[in-house]
């Protein structure tokens, strides 16, 4: 016997970015058109390509019990992130936890019901914790040798001067696992590395979940930030980012899918979602922001890679990902109102994704509405889709577009029609490792 459909929706947001710190102030800023990247205040970037970048000022130990205070010692700032964005997007939804502040009122979760998925990147090592251990890793001539790193054929065991729990800290798993701890989410856990796809994988992997009746409600989403030597020049030599001193104009840089932008700038954040059963959420009395009508995941050729004697006018496989997830939503291409892209400025991965839009939408991609956000806040890889999905369920529930929305036919301001209603909205997205994924929200 078929088990009955379960319907996924959207019950709280976490947004945790360099332009707000709750859904409120990020509703805001999109409105208000806010962007907020400046020099990179975290350390000396003057002797790097890209010295700009989308920061947050808020710190993970106003975020979590006292009780788990001493834990944040061993956070990573993706995981800060995470837990802040976490502990954002249970309050918004309404939801008691282990995690929540004395004296609260809400809805006590079931633990073993309630799961996590969060997307997540390779977390870079502090330069400066990794820098007081290699010093001791070296030979006569000062250059480090892997023998005196090592323990073995009496080396010096440099790599004993590690910090204790060094490892603990740089786990892509930790995001989730401290989340997992805080709140008692004791239902299906799970980590996804997707780079700008995580947050959208993670979330369809939680919609699955839900579906199938392993949880009735999760912790979804993702979180990272690259603002760090290790992580600023892995993604410069990857080629995403555009050259940029500490006092340049962002907005003359990042123009995402116009051919004249300049390139791309890192952002750090987190964004998290409550996705909850439709049925348990009316329950409850939840507020839902959204409905989950339509996914889909696929796999492309890394774009990054020079292994085309001509660039491809398309990302074949988004466009893949785009029409099923459109299809399995029940709709037409013409039934999207607005679509969030990933859009990050890079000329040519934004004309790759246009063409992805272009191939799926037909004539309609010319004129929909196009929202993006890292013109706003950088690029905040794993996190980017976890806040271009509560973007979605915001301009759903609100039926209006923000302030910067464009058409891919014109990098310019789009105009909204106030007349018609915002039913459906695609939010899709590529990545750096060629990981493609789409996901349609529905009004309530």
């Amino acid at each position: 016997m078929t088990a009955p459909h379960r319907s996924v929706v959207i019950t709280g947001l976490g947004t945790i970015c360099s332009i707000a710190d709750s859904p409120d102030t990020f509703w805001e800023s999109l409105c208000d058109g806010t962007t907020s990247i400046s020099a990179i205040e975290s350390f000396d970037a003057s002797g790097f390509t890209s010295q700009l970048a989308g920061q947050v000022s808020a710190k993970v130990r106003d975020w979590v019990p006292k009780s788990y205070r001493k834990a944040t010692k061993v956070m990573a700032r993706d995981t800060e992130l995470g837990v802040i964005a976490a502990k954002i997007a249970s309050d918004h939804a309404g939801l008691l936890t282990s995690g929540s502040d004395e004296g609260d009122t809400g809805f006590q979760i079931n633990p073993a019901r309630t799961g996590c998925q969060i997307g997540a990147g390779l977390i870079a090592a502090d330069t400066a914790e990794m820098s007081r251990a290699v010093v001791t890793a070296t030979d006569s001539s000062g250059a480090f040798n892997t023998k005196e790193w090592g323990t073995e054929d009496d080396g010096q065991a440099g790599m004993n001067n590690l910090p204790p729990l060094w490892l603990l800290k740089y786990l892509p798993n930790m995001p989730a696992c401290h989340v997992t701890i805080i709140h008692g989410l004791q239902g299906p856990s799970n980590t996804i590395m997707g780079a700008e796809a995580g947050a959208l994988l993670s979330i369809i992997e939680s919609t699955r979940v839900i579906r199938r009746n392993a949880a009735d409600m999760c912790l979804t989403g993702g979180a990272e930030s690259r603002i760090n030597p290790l992580g600023l020049l892995r993604w410069d030599y990857a080629g995403r980012l555009a050259e940029s001193v500490a006092d340049a104009d962002p907005s003359e840089i990042i123009k995402p899918f116009d051919p004249s932008s300049q390139g791309s700038i890192m952002g750090e954040a987190g964004g998290m979602l409550v996705v909850e059963e439709e049925t348990h959420a009316n329950k409850r009395g939840a507020t839902a922001y959204a409905r989950i009508t339509g996914y889909a995941t696929t796999q492309s050729i890394n774009p990054t890679l020079p292994i085309f004697d001509e660039d491809p006018a398309d990302d074949e496989a988004l466009s893949r990902a785009i029409d099923i997830a459109i299809a399995q939503a029940g709709l037409s291409p013409q039934d999207i109102n607005a679509v969030l892209p990933l859009g990050i400025g890079d000329a040519n991965l934004d004309a790759r994704e246009a063409g992805a839009i272009r191939r799926s939408l037909g004539d309609h991609a010319e004129t929909v509405p196009l929202v993006t956000l890292t013109e706003r806040i950088g690029n905040t890889l794993s996190a980017h889709a976890g806040l271009m999905t509560a973007t979605g369920a915001l301009i759903l529930h609100h039926q209006h577009l923000p302030a910067l929305t464009r058409t891919l036919n014109n990098s310019g301001v789009y105009t909204p029609d106030k007349n018609t209603p915002i039913q459906h909205i695609l939010i899709c997205t590529s990545s750096l490792a060629g990981q493609c994924s789409a996901l349609v929200l529905s009004k309530i």
